[in-house]
């Protein structure tokens, strides 16, 4: 006889399931907002700051773009508190996503700064602009424009990512399927509706994100 499939005992779960979309969303908010915020301060350092901190930033980037996402997630777990930093499981992970994002989208962004024009950044400093509000106002907005797309995919990927903050126990949608299957031993319609959770979540991230850098650069024309 072959294998009967049943979903009503993974759809049975369906709080579990709801619970672990949210964390999961909750990490990707967190890691998308401060983890783009801290990829502009690094792209701004280095293309407008000082030696050192154009070294420190590079360090960091290539750090993080060079190093296996679970290993960064193991090592601010399990690691900082041989150091007497210690955090919870949703900090830990929410700090990696951080981190790990800034590094990808500094590189995103630094593309974005450098394909400004210079006549551009002479015109803002005609204006009487210091550097920090030319950079602000002339560099920064057309250079996001230019690359919201590479930067939403980025963002899509760190989403998905964040499945594994499971190792560590968070309660993310992945955590959610692997308790499922433990208590109803369906291993395949558990991870099956997950994927197609994980599909969903993505296509509208993606929607979401181009709605909304159309309405960030309305002159941008974002596909």
């Amino acid at each position: 006889m072959g294998y009967q499939f049943n979903f009503t005992d993974v759809l049975a779960y369906w709080p579990t399931l709801l619970y672990g979309i949210a964390i999961t969303l909750e990490l990707t908010a967190f890691g998308a907002v401060l983890g783009v915020a801290l990829g502009i301060f690094c792209a701004w350092g280095r293309t407008n700051g000082g030696q050192v901190l154009r070294v420190v930033v590079g360090v960091y980037v290539e750090l993080i773009r060079n190093t296996p996402f679970l290993i960064q997630l193991f090592f601010i777990f399990f690691g900082l508190p041989a150091l007497g930093v210690s955090l919870s499981a949703i900090e830990a992970a929410i700090l990696a996503t951080v981190i790990n994002l800034g590094a990808y989208s500094a590189e995103i962004i630094r593309a974005g700064i450098e394909a400004t024009p210079k006549g551009q950044i002479e015109a803002g400093a005609s204006l009487g602009l210091t550097g920090i509000e030319t950079f602000r106002h002339v560099v920064l907005k057309p250079a996001l424009a230019r690359i919201w797309p590479a930067l939403s995919a980025q963002i899509v990927i760190v989403m998905l990512g964040t499945a594994v903050c499971s190792q560590i126990a968070v309660q993310e949608l992945t955590y959610a399927a692997s308790f499922i299957q433990s208590r109803t031993f369906r291993a395949f319609e558990a991870y099956f509706f997950v994927t197609a959770l994980y599909l969903g979540l993505a296509v509208l991230l993606r929607q979401g994100l181009r709605l909304f850098g159309r309405f960030l650069f309305p002159a941008a024309h974002l596909r």
